[in-house]
This record gives C-alpha cells, structure tokens and sequence, in this order.
C-alpha cells in the first residue's frame, strides 16, 4: 500500500483525484498506476486500469490469476468488473468510497454470487493515510 500512496501522489502532483494501484503476483510487482483521466482525455484510465493494464501485458495474458490488487480507495464499478474479468484473487484497499464504492460501500461487484468469479476483499489497510490524501486534495479544489 505505501507504493500505491507513492502513485497516488504522482496523481495529486499532476491535478488529477489522488489514487494510485498496484498489481502484486508471485510476490512481485507486475503493474502499477495512478489516476489520469484528465490528462490523457480517457475515462477509463483510473488507477486500477492502468495496473491491470500492465499486468497483462506483463503477463502477456488477460487473466490475471493469483494476483493481487492494492488501491488506495475502493474501486469504482468499472474497476471492480474489469477485477472480475481479469480473475483477479485478491483486492486490498485503503479508504472506502461511500458514494462510488462498488466492493462493498454502495453496492459489491466483486462478491456476488451473480457473476462467476468471486475476489477476497480487505479494505481499511491504510486507511488514515489514503483518506488524509483524498481529503486534502479535494479541501484544496474548494
């Protein structure tokens, strides 16, 4: 998690939401990322895209079995689906995300027992640190 904290500041550094992730698999880092929607003009390009992104192709494989993911905050619906469809095993995350949450806060992607892959979930790692952050990249915008 203090690696993604690193990243997440990279993204705070270049005026983008403070998130950063990495992808851990055979006790390695195979990916990492931090949030840049804006700067590269592309809605998908969150913390977790981008580590997942270079995992794969890391890996040179889609399926990202027996990794893991640590996030500073709790992923969105669109990154939660793409854990899913990647058989990520693990997720780790700092601050929850009570208005966009989708790995328990607002509603629990990675659980349900309506898709076919289901990821371990631990969330508060970190938390203090992850949510300072968030806190006062968004006090400042105000």
């Amino acid at each position: 998690m203090t690696r993604a904290l690193e990243l997440a500041r990279q993204a705070r550094d270049r005026g983008e939401v403070p998130v950063g992730a990495i992808v851990v698999h055979e006790g390695a880092v195979i990916g990492e990322g931090f949030n840049q929607p804006i700067s590269l003009a592309d809605p998908s390009a969150h913390a977790e895209m981008q580590a997942i992104r270079m995992a794969a192709r890391r890996l040179d494989n889609y399926r990202l079995l027996d990794a893991t993911v640590y996030v500073t905050l709790e992923p969105c619906a669109m990154c939660a689906g793409a854990m899913v469809h990647a058989r990520i095993k693990r997720l780790v995350y700092g601050a929850a995300d009570p208005k966009t949450g989708a790995t328990g806060s607002v509603f629990n992607l990675v659980q349900t027992e309506r898709l076919n892959h289901r990821l371990e979930v631990e969330g508060g790692v970190m938390k203090k640190e992850c949510g300072e952050l968030l806190k006062d990249f968004f006090r400042k915008r105000r």
